[in-house]
């Protein structure tokens, strides 16, 4: 993972809390957020685009069917700002 995920884990979490409209509590690492959570593909978007904000990054939509789980988020951003920090 990132440094700069795992520092804002925490808040990477809760913008996903907010964007799916579940309690922190409910959200584990795994816990899928279409077939656990009611997420559908719109909310998914949605966190898509929270995301790429807040972390003033490019998710390249291939990436789309990793935003499952909160560990896909995870991967998802790390990939992203490596990808970022190694641009020239």
């Amino acid at each position: 993972m990132n440094a700069t995920v795992a520092e804002r884990a925490d808040e990477i979490k809760a913008v996903v809390c907010r964007v799916l409209e579940v309690d922190e509590d409910q959200v584990g690492p795994t816990d899928n957020f279409v077939d656990r959570l009611g997420a559908d593909s719109m909310k998914l978007i949605e966190l898509l685009a929270n995301l790429e904000i807040e972390f003033d990054v490019e998710v390249d939509a291939a990436e789309f069917d990793r935003l499952v789980d909160l560990a896909g988020v995870y991967a998802v951003l790390s990939d992203a700002l490596d990808r970022e920090s190694a641009a020239p």
